[in-house]
């Protein structure tokens, strides 16, 4: 298969149809090269904001509304471009309003319509303290023709329990879709998404918003680079990288997947982390030898 990652830019749109003129034209890029699952960013929907007017997207909480509210049409587009082109596809994530807060959830689609979704699960200090986005629904597998796929969006990545768990349910691509609006940030998943691929000898995939957005002041600096990776290790990479786009350029990052070879090098790697994981609660299970030294 072939896996496509967007680096995304934030637009500002006058009305639906110039998004929906955005994003045909991104999925439309993608499937024509070949791209089998292509996946957007944590929080790439915020632009959507814009429907509403600067007043509207200037405000942190008037934006989750206005972009929330626009779901039904997101999703009915989303259906249309997966079925056109017989592709996989990862939405951005959106404020969504299971109850009176909003949690960040990320729809997933296949060519006969959406599959499911996945929630965010532990908030960033902006989120929780500021924003009053709040966690969501537990971890989903999805099981496709493509193969088994779980989604850890942004800061979930840094928490290798979540990833872990997907994994025991037999993940072998996670997708990390990502905001950040920092170097420092960016660094801190990009760091996150590669160890997950390391320990757990699989695929991960990090899809985050670049550029200024200077209209919504949520996500109003975004940095990052789109990128795919998978375990440093036989039949894979030196580095660890099988495909990144420049830092802060906006596009596709491509990489083409075999999962045979995640599967061999779970068991005949140059080291076996995904078969040696259980060890560590042998060895946390007994105390910790304190020390002191004076």
């Amino acid at each position: 298969m072939k896996i496509a990652a967007a680096a995304y830019p934030l637009d500002y749109f006058e009305d639906f149809a110039a998004y929906a003129a955005k994003l045909t034209a991104w999925v439309e890029t993608a499937a024509g090269n070949g791209a089998d699952l292509l996946v957007f960013p944590e929080y790439g929907s915020m632009e959507l904001a814009s429907l509403g007017g600067r007043n509207v997207a200037a405000d942190l909480e008037a934006a989750l509304h206005e972009v929330a509210r626009h779901h039904p049409a997101v999703d009915a587009l989303h259906r249309d471009l997966a079925a056109r082109h017989g592709v996989y596809i990862l939405a951005a994530s959106a404020p969504f309003f299971t109850g009176p807060r909003p949690v960040n959830r990320a729809h997933f689609y296949g060519p006969n319509g959406l599959m499911g979704y996945q929630d965010k699960q532990i908030m960033t200090r902006f989120e929780r303290e500021i924003w009053d986005v709040v966690p969501g629904n537990g971890l989903t597998l999805f099981d496709t023709p493509l193969g088994k796929v779980g989604v850890i969006i942004c800061y979930d990545s840094e928490f290798p329990l979540l990833s872990q768990h997907l994994v025991a349910a037999g993940a072998e691509i996670l997708l990390v879709p990502s905001c950040t609006d920092s170097l420092a940030g960016f660094s801190r998943v990009r760091i996150g998404a590669m160890a997950r691929a390391l320990e757990n000898q699989c695929i991960s995939v990090q899809a985050p918003t670049v550029g200024l957005c200077d209209f919504c002041p949520a996500v109003d600096e975004n940095v990052g680079a789109a990128a795919i990776y998978g375990p440093p290790d036989k039949g894979f990479p030196a580095t660890g990288i099988l495909a990144e786009t420049r830092l802060n350029q906006a596009g596709w990052a491509y990489a083409e997947i075999d999962l045979t070879l995640v599967h061999h090098v779970r068991r005949s790697g140059g080291v076996l982390n995904h078969s040696h994981w259980p060890e560590q609660l042998d060895r946390i299970a007994p105390p910790v030898a304190i020390v002191t030294v004076r």
